[in-house]
């Protein structure tokens, strides 16, 4: 018990300062580092808890892709620090305001404000049943059952945001010479082929 309760207050105060560092560091790509470190650390409090599916999600999804892909984008673009730094304070409130929303949510999600059944404070006074159960298949009957409709909105929200970045990031720049597959498939065959007569012994 000693041994998992300095497991906990290790990994969290790595945790929170890597939080931190991800905000306070003026290198983005320190700042995606740091945050690296951050999942890795979320990860190993998943684990402490018995929620080895969170644990392995958080880590194949967020760093094996997510982290490394902002990782390769901060480096590819030339990123204006000076501007970033003269838009903190435009976007401050909205910030603030999305902050508030989620600490909010973080605190009905433990219980602290509202009464709901589902809460992460009652997951100990469940069933025996309940508890039965693995973390992947009660993960499972939850997400399709009970969250099927909202699972379903959030895959549409991530559809949009994805396409809505492809389209930012296409650009079409003049003078650069595309491949036009329609253009190549129905052209004629006088433009495909041509027949040269070449003289015997006389080469092409």
């Amino acid at each position: 018990m000693l041994l998992q309760a300095l497991a906990f207050y290790v990994f969290a105060a790595v945790t929170v300062a890597s939080a931190a560092m991800v905000v306070v560091s003026r290198n983005p790509v320190y700042s995606v580092l740091f945050l690296i470190l951050a999942f890795f650390n979320a990860a190993a409090l998943f684990v402490l808890i018995g929620a080895e599916f969170i644990a392995m999600i958080l880590v194949i999804v967020y760093v094996g892709a997510v982290a490394v892909l902002f990782l390769f984008v901060v480096m590819m673009l030339d990123i204006n620090l000076t501007e970033i730094r003269e838009g903190f304070l435009k976007y401050l409130p909205v910030g603030a305001a999305i902050g508030v929303v989620l600490l909010a949510e973080i605190l009905l999600g433990l219980g602290v404000l509202g009464s709901g059944s589902v809460t992460i404070s009652g997951l100990d006074k469940a069933g025996p049943q309940v508890l039965a159960v693995d973390n992947t298949r009660a993960i499972g009957r939850v997400l399709y059952t009970q969250y099927f409709y909202l699972f379903q909105v959030a895959g549409i929200v991530l559809l949009v945001a994805m396409i809505g970045a492809i389209v930012l990031t296409l650009r079409n720049r003049p003078g650069v010479r595309r491949q036009k597959i329609s253009d190549q498939l129905y052209r004629p065959k006088d433009q495909a082929i041509t027949t040269v007569k070449v003289p015997t012994r006389g080469g092409v």
